[in-house]
């Protein structure tokens, strides 16, 4: 027997919105993927493209996500079937990005988790040692222990509700991170190693590195900073539709977008501050090019060449790093939760507690993806990993850009530009970047999310 529906929940107000939103803006993209894509795409060369995306294509995207949930008042699924009875295929597309993002999400939330602890414990130079990262994820019951905690956390925040868990939480945690990179983005500046200092490799950061530069290379660092703004800003998944839906009419959308813009490139910008000079400072240009291990990896060997103070530096960044990982978690557990509880009619409770279940076992499958389910799968990118890296791919590289690419299509040229810009001048404001905003749906952001999807599929690199 279905229960009854629940009276719709919804922020304060436009504070209450934008932390939250913000909140899931900012994650492990800001802190970890960020960072070492500016240190390999020629820092301030990357740096002016991301701003410059961050206005247009992403400000575009973003705009849309959030107006659609709060002139609907639905989550994905509904909003996409009141937008375009036919469109609901949208929805359903849109709302299975979250729920392939959630089996792993806990697990990364996990590993970060583990750092945390190390370095409040004193053991940074135990975490800084080789191998001790493969160790941690191979070791099936500490990885299912720390994936499993992280789960439970995101799930009690969401059995709590819109106001009372989830903006509370933002609200706490938001101003938290905020202060701690601050801390480790100046204290990084003038940290000293040898010839090499903090300033000159936040020099190096903020520097266009135009040496040797290709149209070939250049279009690699604007999808580069495509797919990371994309990562990064939460849009196409759900998400904000769901966000957005929980927004009171009198809250200035136009002013909000902005702030959420703002916020998420500034704590993007500020972790390639707190990251890259001290990288440099230690371990020189060849530990910039760590990649993808350059939380994991080159991190702690940095903090613990800090001495003491490292712990402490450590300590304060993975909190940081635990901080935006639970509130992006949170964001996506609370898309899956919304749309179940409209689609079946059900209480936040009951929904919540069935979700919990399914994605714990789901967090212990993939945490196991590096020890006892061990695999290696090819995929078409050309790269080759494991379950965790799988649902990644599948979730960010083909779902998200062409769900993107539909979404521009329907707005631009099916319900028209005008179904979003007249709802966010409903409440009173001018859309300041309206005509911005109609050329970008309308033109730029299909030819984009066309480039985006087939380079991220491999198929732009056979061409």
């Amino acid at each position: 027997m279905m229960e009854k529906k629940e009276k719709k929940s919804s922020f304060t107000g436009q504070l209450g919105f934008v932390l939250a939103a913000a909140g899931s803006a900012v994650g492990v993209g800001n802190l970890w993927r960020f960072p070492y894509l500016a240190a390999k795409d020629g820092g301030g060369l990357f740096l002016i493209i991301y701003l410059i995306l961050v206005l247009t294509f992403g400000f575009t995207l973003l705009t849309s996500d959030i107006t659609i949930g709060r002139r609907t008042g639905k989550s994905a699924i509904g909003a996409y079937e009141k937008m375009r009875h036919k469109w609901k295929f949208l929805g359903v597309l849109t709302f299975l990005v979250p729920v392939v993002i959630m089996t792993y999400y806990a697990v990364i939330g996990g590993w970060i988790t583990k750092y945390m602890v190390a370095f409040i414990c004193g053991q940074g130079g135990s975490a800084a040692e080789d191998g001790y990262f493969q160790s941690f994820i191979s070791d099936p019951l500490q990885s299912v222990i720390y994936a499993v905690i992280f789960m439970v956390i995101t799930a009690i925040i969401i059995y709590r509700g819109v106001e009372n868990g989830i903006e509370a939480c933002s609200k706490f945690m938001m101003p938290v991170l905020l202060v701690l990179i601050v801390f480790v983005a100046f204290y990084s500046l003038f940290i000293k190693h040898g010839d090499r200092t903090g300033f000159k490799g936040f020099l190096v950061y903020i520097t266009p590195d135009i040496k040797g530069l290709t149209i070939k290379k250049f279009m690699a660092v604007l999808l580069d900073a495509m797919s990371q703004l994309f990562f990064s800003l939460s849009v196409s998944m759900g998400i904000m539709i769901t966000y957005g839906s929980y927004v009171k009419k009198d809250v200035d959308l136009n002013k909000a977008v902005g702030q959420i813009e703002i916020f998420d490139t500034g704590v993007a910008l500020l972790a390639g501050m707190a990251i890259i000079p001290a990288v440099f400072t230690f371990s020189g240009l060849k530990g910039m090019n760590a990649g993808p291990g350059l939380m994991f990896i080159s991190l702690p060997k940095v903090f613990a060449s800090m001495g003491a103070v490292g712990n402490v530096v450590g300590a304060a960044f993975f909190i940081m790093a635990s901080f935006a990982t639970l509130t992006s978690c949170i964001s996506v557990l609370e898309a899956i939760a919304a749309n179940c509880m409209e689609v079946f009619h059900t209480k936040r409770h009951s929904t919540t507690l069935a979700l919990g279940i399914i994605y714990t076992i789901a967090s212990v499958v993939i945490a196991l993806g590096y020890s006892v389910f061990y695999c290696e799968i090819p995929l078409p990118n050309g790269s080759t990993g494991q379950l965790l890296d799988l649902m990644d791919y599948v979730s960010n590289s083909v779902m998200m850009p062409f769900i993107s690419l539909l979404s521009t299509i329907l707005i631009g040229w099916i319900v028209g530009p005008d179904w979003i810009t007249d709802e966010i001048e409903s409440s009173g404001v001018k859309f300041r970047r309206k005509k911005l905003y109609i050329i970008m749906v309308r033109f730029v952001c299909p030819v984009i999310m066309v480039a985006l999807f087939m380079q991220s599929t491999g198929i732009l690199a056979r061409l």
